[in-house]
């Protein structure tokens, strides 16, 4: 379940809040200040009460105060942007590095060790370093709870810490239009206590270790994932932004070579052409271009798994 409550989510809520507070409070009380001398101008100096124009003289003074109060304002909310920025920025020696991958339509997170899952668990009162990697177009990392936010470009290097002081669950989503599927691309970080978060990955590790040789279907499982495949595949045999992993394996389906269509039948061969050449046989009734080659990521174990799992599907 999602934690809608975000005070404590991380050490930037108060600061980021305070701002936000500030600048929209000025901003209302000069909507509304404005707003009334505009209207008693209005009403004072209408043409029944003025017939004949008047001139009137400025007042120093008067330029004088609108010209240094809203200098003083602009450069206290000035002041609060700055030490926000300065803070985020400066990311503590000691903070866990978390490698955070985008592609369409999904999130993957890498941790030191190797592990990747599709949602970000981190422990609580200790800081964590985002490094952001985007492998398609520009997404951008949003964790609304926490009040980070940063663009991911393929190519440039780029990142985000926080610190959560808070367990619970926080919504993460993508804030750059990215596709045909943006608003589906969602995650989660859960922030949960450091013994339980130590616990956690020891337990995974030796999962994700055993499951080689012990339960390929589990295997298969969390190498989608791994991959963020189900945002755009199912295994109901729905219809998303690709075919369904559905029957798979050892169905024919017509697909698009070469702008030519012939028939293949879905084996081991099928399988690793789709995944390293996604776009070398497009399924005909899907558009070409929206998956983006696994083959320097995907290892040979891993589409082993991948081919136990389907085959379970065609059982």
């Amino acid at each position: 379940m999602i934690d809608k409550t975000t005070q404590n989510a991380s050490t930037f809520v108060s600061q980021v809040d305070s701002a936000f507070l500030f600048i929209f409070g000025v901003a209302l009380f000069f909507l509304f200040a404005i707003t009334a001398v505009m209207v008693y101008y209005i009403y004072r100096y209408q043409k029944s009460k003025n017939p004949v124009a008047t001139h009137i003289e400025g007042s120093t003074k008067l330029e004088i105060v609108w010209t240094v109060i809203p200098t003083i304002l602009v450069l206290v909310m000035f002041s609060y942007g700055w030490s926000g920025w300065k803070n985020q920025r400066e990311i503590p020696d000691d903070a866990m590095p978390v490698k955070a991958i985008a592609r369409m339509w999904s999130f993957a997170f890498e941790y030191p060790n190797g592990m990747v899952t599709d949602t970000l668990i981190v422990p609580k009162d200790r800081p964590i370093k985002l490094d952001l990697v985007a492998q398609d177009v520009i997404h951008s990392m949003y964790i609304p709870a926490f009040r980070v936010k940063q663009d991911m470009v393929p190519g440039k290097k780029s990142n985000i810490w926080f610190e959560s002081e808070r367990e619970g669950k926080y919504e993460i989503f993508c804030a750059e239009y990215c596709g045909l599927r943006h608003s589906y691309m969602m995650s989660a970080v859960k922030v949960i206590p450091e013994g339980d978060f130590d616990k956690w990955m020891e337990e995974n590790k030796a999962l994700e270790d055993a499951t080689g040789g012990t339960n390929k279907r589990l295997a298969g499982v969390s190498v989608l994932r791994k991959y963020g495949c189900n945002a755009c595949h199912t295994v109901d045999g729905s219809k998303l932004v690709g075919p369904s992993y559905k029957g798979i394996i050892g169905s024919t389906r017509t697909v698009i070579t070469d702008g030519q269509e012939r028939q293949v039948v879905g084996d081991e061969d099928y399988i690793r052409r789709s995944i390293y050449e996604p776009n070398a046989d497009i399924v005909k009734g899907f558009d070409k271009g929206l998956m983006l080659s696994y083959k320097d990521q995907v290892t040979e174990e891993e589409l082993q798994h991948l081919i136990e799992y389907f085959k379970s599907l065609s059982e």
